[in-house]
């Protein structure tokens, strides 16, 4: 491999950690790309778009950052960084500079997610007021998030989860990296996490080539080829690097 060897940056969404991308890695791998799959802090849309845009700068040559759920607003705003290449979004939000999760969201009839959201106080150093954490009722966590995942692994992704801060999603996005950056979008048409109107919305707005797939929320775990194929897809725009 060289500098001009393409890095793929697979960005994960709340409730979830970098284990998700497990099937969608080898075949990634196997194509002889770069990939790099971070732990996101899931504490603060700024704050986790400015890890993610270290990791992206660390990188020699271009990347190709991929964000699933709660990881599209990450890479709309990390996306910014000079060598990102193209942008991908899975089942994710897109927002616009100046938009939140909350205010994308609030334009569509909620998902099953609404109301299986569990709210939990942890401590903030320095702070005398909690943070609150959001997860999903474990029970009914596979049938939302996970309904076409095997159901075995389902069970553990649902003890598992990665918690997001409920502040995020009040956080306005300061820039929208898909403005100057091509992107990509895949939606779930049988999302029960996000409503899958969201998501088109969103990469209507943006412009961007769009797929759809017949899949829960975990479409890359549940249709690992279809998602590496859109990767792909936004790896050959790059040309010959």
């Amino acid at each position: 491999m060289t500098d001009s060897t393409p890095t793929v940056v697979l960005v994960h969404g709340a409730f979830a950690d970098a284990s998700s991308f497990a099937r969608v890695v080898p075949e990634l791998l196997a194509d002889g790309l770069r990939v790099l799959v971070p732990a996101v802090p899931n504490r603060s849309l700024t704050g986790d778009a400015a890890y993610i845009a270290s990791v992206v700068r660390a990188v020699p040559g271009p990347v190709v950052l991929v964000g699933h759920s709660y990881g599209g607003a990450v890479i709309t705003v990390a996306g910014a960084e000079d060598n990102v290449r193209a942008l991908v979004y899975l089942a994710g939000y897109a927002l616009e500079e100046g938009e939140s999760l909350g205010e994308l969201q609030g334009r569509f009839p909620d998902s099953e997610l609404a109301s299986a959201l569990v709210y939990t106080p942890f401590p903030v150093e320095g702070s005398d007021e909690p943070g609150i954490d959001v997860t999903v009722e474990i029970d009914r966590f596979p049938a939302i998030f996970a309904a076409d995942v095997d159901p075995g692994l389902a069970r553990v992704l649902a003890v598992s989860q990665r918690p997001l801060a409920g502040a995020a999603f009040a956080e306005a996005a300061p820039v929208a990296a898909w403005k100057t950056k091509p992107s990509w979008g895949l939606v779930s048409s049988s999302d029960h996490t996000i409503n899958p109107d969201v998501e088109r919305y969103g990469y209507e707005r943006a412009g961007m080539t769009t797929v759809e797939v017949d899949s829960s929320h975990l479409v890359m775990l549940a249709h690992p080829k279809q998602v590496a194929d859109l990767i792909r897809e936004a790896v050959r725009s790059l040309g010959t690097e």
